[in-house]
């Protein structure tokens, strides 16, 4: 099994897992081209984030509208 394929352990309160090990990075090594490579691909990351975000706190909602206790 890959190392990729594993399940993500959630990260202890102030360490995001991969995100941590980007913000820590030298970016001393990369070309231009690199690095608009790579804000192109981290911004198209951070809208898939918030799209999924989006979706949980739509979920969510719509569950706490369901179980609510019913009001007379």
């Amino acid at each position: 099994m890959d190392e990729d394929d594993r399940p993500r352990r959630r990260s202890p309160e102030g360490d995001f897992g991969a995100a941590s090990l980007l913000a820590s990075e030298s970016l001393d090594r990369f070309s231009l081209d690199e690095l608009d490579a790579r804000v192109a691909l981290l911004e198209s990351e951070i809208a898939r984030i918030k799209a999924h975000r989006h979706q949980a706190s739509a979920h969510m909602q719509a569950a706490e509208a369901l179980f609510r206790p019913k009001q007379s």
